[in-house]
């Protein structure tokens, strides 16, 4: 079975290859610096094998000079010593030669020092047996005188041999001395300067090694540590993307010659081919774009025109006189298209600004000015807006009307001759507007002048339109769920005529101020509907009473009606009482509250019932009506109601107040000091969980000026309620001898300079007191018998007011309740008789609080028809409680056509 294939790095000569491949990829320098480094080890390397190796061969040389000079001295020195000669022309040469010979050899340290008989046998050696052995070498030169030397290579190495001749005193040549010495006794120079040479090496690799680390360091900061493969990389890249942008690059130097530029700004400008490297100027470009390029200075976007192309230029500086780099873009296209980028850009921005201007408020007139505000410059030159007559007065619109209110005009100018806010507008059929109000859409007249159905509405102004300027409208109508609203003209004169185009923007702003116009419309019919209801509830006019003059106001909340309320309610014996009451919130059900509140006041007022115990009982209505509310699931609670109630009595001047969570009083002396008397305050209505009311017994001088009022006249949004008090103390300061009403009016003023943002509820009673003889009072003692002197002394008051033909009836009322409560009650008895305007008011108290009723006697009953008398005598009577007992009061009109018939009465079934 074959085996199987398998990669190369599973056959072990390819794993050999492959670790190879990787060690020699390893050794191989990747930087510049590590390749620097290599070229200078290599060259460092070279030097020393070259040095070494010349120092080996000329110590060479010098030592086989060294050597042949060695042994040449040694030669002649021994040869010309004094006894060599004789030593060798002697019996035995050897003996006498040798011992001296290697005391030579040893001294001089050559390596053999031979004596030669002029034969060529052997004197001395260093070797015993070599001596007497005949030499075979021929020394010519040496017997003739010359010394001799020979260089061959010894056992021990490359050796110089010297040969001298020994001359006797004759000139006889006796014998020859030869000296070999050996080179390598001569080399050891080189051992002592390779080490040197070695070490310099070393040194020149050390600082080779040190400047490429700091060239190495320097070209990686330069390249921001990229290497010499990712540099070359990166100048392909940038190459290709260079010339394969759409956008022109032009590199230029300080000087403002061209260094570089690619494909498409070669296109872009029309380049020569040999562009590069000359000034820029010298290029054929026109002279604005050659300057601007060749100046350097940055700059962004600037247009200039290239032939047929209109190209965007952005230059950048690079470095200080370094030169820039400038980019071109064609934008020829791109500028068309942003003109209508721009078109509708507008058109969206026009949009936004209706969707945010356009319904600020609820009222329909500023609604319309806000559309012709928005349109006007910037899609129309003037614009016009018509309303059907019952949407302004907040009905809902029944179909489409050719008679339509001018609601609202701009425009650029004001002296337009179009027809002027307030207009009533009667549209003939062929009119534009007839013609969009019957198809519902938008309407365009590019050119008016030619437009015959509308010259046809009003060809005399229609003239004067054309005469003005003004060419080209669309008519829209203002439509919301299904309604027909109005209609709005947009109308140009200076702008070029509406187009097509045009159509859906002004249909979208007619659609936003349609939904606008027809939320005001339901807001003013809610609004309607709520101050109908609010000013029915609240008291249409004050009655003129003797005790008080009163003075009023009041002033809806922005947002619409509110709970504020105010009353005058005349009480028996001449009394006043003065409320002032307010209900958070507004819209229907705050009114409606209030109405309720005011009659529960009312009729808790008929009951003559003291302020602490008056606000008592409407404190406990309030909270049954919440709870009620509860029961019912609704979330229309009342809680939040105020009231303050003040009875004022003019006889003595005397005025109690009290007051549930409500604003105390202001207090204007007769002398016009303003004080704001300390009132006790007890909880709001419904929220009081049954405390007490606490009151102030106030005296009031005449003239005095009660000022009542609600939260929303001091308080307000930025400004702090003691601001508002001290504002209103210093107004009603400046108010001295101004009537109740002129004080209602200078009080608005100062407070109310804008339009509140609660409704305000002001009453200012200005104080009088009775004279002294318009009141009668006496102690009637508890016996039946002293009626009659009492009734005399009444008679005789009356007289003396004038009142004579009343007396016959006040006899009767008086005698009546005198009589009951001498009989019924207890002492103290009292009567007071009182003269007011056109009353006269007959008072009896006692010490019980037993009150009577009326009731119809039976036939065959001998009383209980005395109270059926006072009724039947007197306008109206009842009973109130004191701290003592009672007070029983009829009051009679002193009006002659409200006088009793007695004969009617006499014959009545009693």
């Amino acid at each position: 079975m074959p085996p199987k294939a398998g990669p190369p790095e599973a056959d072990p000569e390819a794993r050999h290859d492959s670790a190879g491949r990787r060690a020699l990829a390893a050794l191989k320098p990747r930087s510049v610096a590590g390749q620097v480094f290599l070229l200078q080890l290599v060259v460092v390397l070279l030097l020393i094998t070259t040095a070494v190796v010349a120092l080996v061969i000329q110590d060479r040389n010098r030592a086989i000079r060294e050597a042949g000079d060695r042994s040449l001295v040694a030669a002649e020195a021994f040869a010309n010593a004094p006894g060599t000669a004789e030593a060798m022309t002697s019996d035995d040469p050897t003996a006498a030669l040798q011992p001296h010979a290697e005391t030579v050899r040893k001294q001089t340290g050559v390596d053999y020092v031979v004596a030669l008989s002029p034969y060529g046998f052997r004197w001395t050696h260093p070797d015993p047996d070599q001596i007497g052995k005949h030499v075979s070498t021929t020394y010519d030169q040496a017997l003739e005188g010359e010394p001799h030397q020979t260089t061959f290579d010894s056992s021990l190495g490359k050796a110089v041999d010297s040969t001298v001749a020994v001359f006797d005193e004759k000139g006889t040549v006796v014998g020859l001395v030869t000296v070999g010495v050996t080179v390598n006794t001569v080399t050891s120079v080189v051992r002592h300067q390779v080490p040197v040479i070695l070490t310099a090496g070393g040194v020149a690799l050390l600082l080779a090694a040190g400047g490429s680390a700091l060239v190495s360091g320097r070209l990686r900061r330069q390249t921001r540590g990229l290497g010499p493969v990712e540099m070359t990389r990166m100048y392909e890249h940038h190459e290709a993307v260079l010339h394969a942008v759409r956008e022109g690059v032009l590199i230029l130097d300080g000087d403002g010659r061209l260094l570089l530029v690619n494909d498409e700004a070669r296109r872009l400008l029309a380049l020569p081919p040999q562009a590069e490297g000359r000034p820029v100027t010298a290029l054929g470009l026109s002279p604005a774009l050659a300057g601007l390029l060749g100046s350097g200075q940055a700059a962004t976007d600037q247009v200039f025109l290239a032939g047929d192309v209109l190209l965007a230029v952005n230059v950048r500086p690079v470095g200080q006189r370094a030169g820039s780099v400038a980019t071109l873009r064609d934008t020829t296209e791109l500028r068309a298209l942003a003109g209508r980028a721009d078109v509708a850009g507008g058109r969206l921005q026009l949009l936004y600004e209706a969707s945010t201007r356009i319904g600020t408020t609820l009222d329909m007139q500023r609604t319309a000015e806000e559309l012709t505000e928005v349109a006007v410059p910037r899609f129309a030159d003037f614009a016009t807006v018509e309303l059907v007559e019952s949407v302004l007065l907040g009905e809902e619109p029944t179909g489409p009307r050719t008679e339509m209110r001018r609601t609202a005009a701009g425009g650029i100018r004001d002296d337009a001759p179009l027809h002027p806010v307030g207009t009533l507008m009667r549209y003939v059929p062929g009119n534009p507007v007839t013609i969009g109000m019957t198809t519902g859409r938008p309407v365009l007249v590019a050119d008016l002048a030619a437009a015959d159905g509308w010259r046809a509405q009003d060809p005399e102004r229609a003239q004067r339109v054309i005469d003005y300027g003004i060419h080209s409208m669309i008519s829209v109508p203002l439509r919301a769920r299904g309604q027909f609203l109005g209609v709005v003209e947009f109308w140009r004169s200076e702008q070029g005529p509406f187009e097509p185009d045009d159509l859906s923007p002004a249909e979208e702003l007619a659609a936003r101020a349609a939904v606008c116009v027809d939320n005001a419309r339901r807001y003013t019919r809610e609004h309607t509907t709520a101050v109908t209801l609010q000013r029915s509830l609240l008291p249409g006019s004050l009655p003129e009473l003797s005790a008080l003059e009163v003075g009023h106001r009041y002033l809806p909340a922005q947002a619409g009606v509110g709970g504020d309320w105010y009353d005058v309610i005349p009480l028996p014996g001449a009394r006043v009482a003065l409320v002032v009451g307010d209900v958070v919130g507004h819209g229907l059900h705050a009114a409606a509250t209030m109405g309720r509140l005011r009659t529960a006041v009312h009729n808790f007022a008929a009951l003559d019932l003291p302020p602490d115990e008056l606000l008592g009982h409407l404190d406990e209505l309030v909270t049954r009506i919440d709870q009620d509310a509860e029961a019912q699931g609704k979330i229309d609670a009342v809680t939040g109601a105020t009231c303050l109630y003040a009875v004022y009595d003019p006889v003595s001047g005397r005025c109690v107040l009290g007051r549930a969570g409500h604003p105390g009083p202001a207090l204007v002396s007769p002398d016009g000091s303003v004080t704001f008397p300390d009132i006790p305050v007890a909880p709001p209505l419904g929220v009081g969980g049954g405390l007490p009311v606490e009151t102030a017994d106030l005296r009031l001088a005449a003239d005095s000026r009660l000022v009542l009022y609600t939260d929303g006249l001091i308080e307000a949004r930025g400004r702090d309620i003691d601001v508002g008090l001290g504002m209103l103390g210093e107004a009603l300061a400046g108010t001295d001898g101004a009537t109740p009403d002129e004080t209602c009016r200078a009080v608005f003023d100062a407070l109310l300079r804008t339009k509140a943002s609660d409704d305000v509820a002001l009453l200012v009673a200005r104080t009088r007191l009775l004279d002294p003889e318009q009141v009668a009072e006496w102690e009637v003692p508890d016996d039946p018998a002293a009626v009659s002197g009492i009734r005399a002394e009444a008679t005789r008051r009356l007289e003396s007011w004038g009142l004579g033909g009343s007396v016959f009836t006040t006899e009767l009322i008086l005698s009546e309740l005198v009589t009951n409560a001498i009989r019924y009650g207890a002492s103290p008895i009292t009567l007071r008789l009182l003269r007011d305007r056109d009353s006269l008011i007959c008072e009896v108290g006692d010490g019980t609080s037993t009150s009577p009723h009326l009731r119809r006697a039976h036939v065959t009953d001998e009383g209980g028809r005395g109270l059926f008398l006072v009724a039947q005598l007197s306008r109206r009577w009842g009973t109130r409680y004191t701290d003592r007992g009672k007070i029983i009061w009829a009051e009679q009109s002193l009006d002659a056509a409200a006088a009793v018939d007695m004969s009617v009465l006499l014959m009545a079934d009693l």
